[in-house]
């Protein structure tokens, strides 16, 4: 489980917007606060089963932070809280009603390879990320 000021992002690693959200978190995460895990790896896995998701029907993004587990765009909007500065002020969202929220996120969920693409493997991090990666 991750630390007081640790929080760890379960991606899908195969895909481009998901892959891409993981750069923009790398490259804004000053206090380099955040884990990533790719939803496909063991660590990914096992953490999705200490937290009672389904490993075969997870969404495309999780945050664990403080032993809570976040899921579709409260997830999202709780990263960009962390992040801090500018990207907090998108926490205001959080009163948008979670099912509207949630359904446009499940919209670009749904279609998010269609839209962005697919690789064919999970992203490897550089030497210089690895440490970032469990």
């Amino acid at each position: 489980m991750p630390g007081q000021t640790e929080h760890i992002i379960l991606f899908d690693g195969v895909c481009n917007l998901c892959n891409g959200s993981v750069q923009f978190v790398i490259r804004n995460d000053k206090m380099k606060q955040f884990k990533f895990a790719s939803l496909q790896s063991a660590k990914g896995q096992e953490l999705l089963a200490a937290g009672g998701f389904d490993q075969h029907k997870s969404d495309s993004f999780v945050l664990i932070s403080g032993g809570n587990y976040y899921t579709q765009s409260t997830a999202a909007l709780r990263v960009m809280k962390l992040l801090g500065g500018r990207f907090s002020l998108l926490y205001g969202l959080i009163i948008v009603p979670k099912f509207i929220r949630d359904g446009v996120y499940n919209l670009i969920a749904r279609n998010r390879y269609k839209l962005f693409g697919k690789r064919d493997e999970c992203m490897i991090p550089t030497a210089e990320l690895k440490s970032r990666f469990l």
